[in-house]
C-alpha cells in the first residue's frame, strides 16, 4: 500500500514538473524570439550585381530588305572574317524575278502609250491653231464686208440713184418740150398726128423713168441699206462667236490631249518605279559586307534562352529580320539588365568589374557608358511585372584578345566604396512613418525601436550614418507593428479558420525555429525595406 502511494506521489510530481516546463516553453521570453546582430565597422562596397553577355562595341546589323517571307539559299559560315564586298547572305527571290520580267513589258507598253499621246497632243495643237486662224480670217472678212458696204457700195449706189433721178428729170424736161413743139407743128399741119403721138409717148416714158428713179432711191435709203447693214453686222457677230467657240473647242481639245499625256506619263512613271522596286528587291536578295568584320549570326547573339531556331540555309525569314551582326572592331562591351529597383544607383561613368563564366580566374574592368531611358520592351512583353533597363559597360581596350561575342558574364557595378563606415544587415532596418528604425533590446529584454540615419546598401548590408555605435546589438528579425501584426493574424486566422492566438503562437514557434537554425537571411531587393504603418 505504501509503495502504491509512493508511486502515485511520484506521478503527481512528474505531472506538475512537466506542466510547469510546458507552460514555460510555451511562453518564451522576447530574447528567445529574436536574432541579434552586432553593428560592424569596416570597409563597405556598395555594388550592383547583374548578369549579361559580351558584345562587340562596334557592329553593323544587317537585316533582310526583301518583302514577304523568303528562304535563305546561301549563308556564310558564322565566325568568318570577311572583307568588304564579300557575299554574306542570298535569299530566294525567283518569284520577284518573274514579276520583274513582267513589269518590263508593262513599262514598255506604258512608254508606247505615252509616245502616242504625245503625238496626239501635237496634232491637237496644230488643228487648234488652224481652226483658230480660219475663224479669225472669217471675222476679218466680215468686218471688211461691213466697212466696204457702208463706205463703198452704199455711197456708190446712192450716187447712181441720185444721178438717175437727175437724168430722168432732164429727160422728162426735154420730152415735154419736144411734145409741146410737136403739138404746135401738128396744129399748123407741119407734123403728122403719128409723129406728135410718138413725142407724147416719149414724154410719158420720161415721166415714168423719173418716178422709177425716185423709187429706187427711196428703196435704197429706207430698205436696202438697212437690210444689208443688218445682214453684214450679223455676219460679223456670227464670225466673232464662231471664233470664240473655235478657241474654246481648240483649248478643250488641247487640254484633253495634255491631260491624256500627263496620265500616260504618270502611269509610265508609276510602272517604272514599280520596275525599279522589283529590281531593288532582287538586288537586296544578296547581302554583301559593307566593310571588313567578323560574322556573327543574329540568332546566336540574341538567343540567350535558346527559344529561337539557329540561322541556317533553307530557313525562312521575314522582311526586316536581323540576320548578321558584323563586328567591325576588336573591343567589346558588356550588356546587362538592371532591375528598376537598382536604377537610381546606376549612372554613366561608374566603374565595373566583369567576370566571364568561361574564363574563370580572370576579371575585366570597364565603365558604365550607357543606361537605357526605357525598360526592355521584350522582357516586359514576356513578364509585364518585370522592368529591366539595358545598361552598357564599355570594357578596357586590352580585353579583346580573350573575349568572344555572346559570352555570359556577371557585372559588378561599383556604386560607392567606403573604407571605414558602420553597417548592419539590411534586414535589420525597417521604415515606420517614413523614418528608418532598428530594434534593440532594452534592459527588460523587450524590443524597442530606435531611429537611425541610413545611407546606401548593397542588397546585403546597409550603411548607418548615425543612431548606432559599433558593437551595439540590433535585431535582425525586427517585430512588426502591433496593428500590422493583428491585421495579419486576423487575415491568416480567417483564411485558416483558426483564432488569432493560435496564429500568433505558430509565428512565435517559427521565429524560435529560425533562431535555432541560425541560417543567413535572404538578401531582399535594395529598396525592399519592410514598410510598417505609423502608430
Amino acid at each position: 500500500m505504501k509503495k502504491k502511494l509512493f508511486f502515485g506521489a511520484l506521478v503527481i510530481v512528474a505531472i506538475i514538473v512537466i506542466s510547469v516546463f510546458t507552460a514555460k516553453s510555451s511562453n518564451p521570453s522576447d530574447t528567445d524570439l529574436y536574432i541579434l546582430k552586432p553593428v560592424q565597422r569596416g570597409p563597405l562596397v556598395i555594388n550592383v550585381l547583374e548578369a549579361g553577355s559580351i558584345k562587340p562595341q562596334e557592329q553593323i546589323i544587317l537585316k533582310s530588305a526583301v518583302e514577304g517571307r523568303r528562304s535563305i539559299i546561301y549563308l556564310i559560315p558564322e565566325g568568318t572574317y570577311v572583307k568588304k564586298g564579300d557575299l554574306l547572305v542570298e535569299l530566294d527571290v525567283s518569284e520577284l524575278e518573274t514579276k520583274r520580267g513582267d513589269q518590263v513589258i508593262v513599262v514598255q507598253n506604258a512608254e508606247a502609250e505615252k509616245l502616242i499621246k504625245a503625238d496626239d497632243l501635237v496634232v491637237a495643237q496644230n488643228q487648234a491653231k488652224a481652226d483658230i486662224e480660219l475663224a479669225e480670217l472669217k471675222v476679218r472678212f466680215a468686218k471688211e464686208d461691213l466697212q466696204k458696204y457702208k463706205e463703198g457700195e452704199y455711197p456708190k449706189n446712192l450716187s447712181e440713184a441720185e444721178g438717175n433721178i437727175k437724168l430722168a428729170e432732164e429727160e422728162l424736161e426735154r420730152a415735154r418740150d419736144k411734145m409741146e413743139w410737136s403739138k404746135k407743128l401738128y396744129d399748123e399741119k407741119y407734123l403728122s398726128e403719128t409723129e406728135m403721138r410718138s413725142d407724147e409717148l416719149s414724154w410719158k416714158r420720161a415721166e415714168l423713168s423719173l418716178k422709177t428713179a425716185k423709187g429706187n432711191l427711196d428703196l435704197l435709203q429706207n430698205y436696202t441699206y438697212k437690210r444689208q447693214v443688218a445682214q453684214l453686222e450679223s455676219d460679223l457677230s456670227q464670225a466673232e462667236m464662231s471664233l470664240e467657240r473655235t478657241k474654246r473647242k481648240a483649248g478643250a481639245s488641247v487640254n484633253s490631249a495634255e491631260a491624256s499625256l500627263r496620265a500616260r506619263e504618270l502611269e509610265h512613271s508609276r510602272q517604272l518605279e514599280r520596275l525599279k522596286y522589283y529590281e531593288k528587291q532582287v538586288t537586296n536578295a544578296k547581302i554583301y559586307a559593307p566593310m571588313d568584320g567578323l560574322v556573327i549570326y543574329a540568332t546566336s547573339a540574341n538567343n540567350r534562352w535558346g527559344n529561337r531556331e539557329p540561322l541556317s540555309e533553307g530557313m525562312e525569314i521575314w522582311e526586316r529580320n536581323e540576320l548578321i551582326y558584323l563586328s567591325t572592331a576588336s573591343s567589346f562591351q558588356a550588356e546587362v539588365d538592371v532591375h528598376e529597383s537598382n536604377l537610381k544607383k546606376i549612372k554613366q561613368g561608374l566603374k565595373a568589374r566583369i567576370t566571364i563564366t568561361a574564363l574563370s580566374g580572370r576579371d575585366f574592368s570597364g565603365v558604365v557608358s550607357q543606361v537605357s531611358p526605357l525598360p526592355d520592351a521584350q522582357k516586359m512583353w514576356q513578364n509585364p511585372d518585370l522592368k529591366v533597363y539595358k545598361t552598357v559597360i564599355k570594357l578596357d581596350d586590352d580585353s579583346g584578345e580573350l573575349l568572344k561575342s555572346g559570352m555570359n558574364c556577371m557585372a559588378e557595378i561599383i556604386v560607392e566604396e567606403f573604407k571605414d563606415t558602420l553597417y548592419v544587415p539590411l534586414q535589420c532596418v525597417v521604415k515606420e512613418s517614413g523614418k528608418a528604425k532598428v530594434y534593440v533590446l532594452d534592459k527588460n529584454g523587450k524590443a524597442v525601436a530606435k531611429d537611425v540615419e541610413i545611407g546606401l546598401d548593397n542588397n546585403r548590408n546597409i550603411q548607418i550614418l548615425s543612431g548606432l555605435e559599433e558593437g551595439e546589438l540590433v535585431i535582425e528579425n525586427p517585430p512588426l507593428q502591433k496593428s500590422t501584426v493583428d491585421g495579419a493574424e486576423k487575415k491568416n486566422a480567417e483564411k485558416n479558420n483558426q483564432p488569432p492566438e493560435a496564429t500568433n503562437k505558430m509565428q512565435e514557434t517559427q521565429s524560435k525555429d529560425k533562431k535555432q537554425e541560425d541560417l543567413p537571411p535572404a538578401s531582399p531587393a535594395p529598396d525592399a525595406i519592410p514598410q510598417v504603418a505609423g502608430k
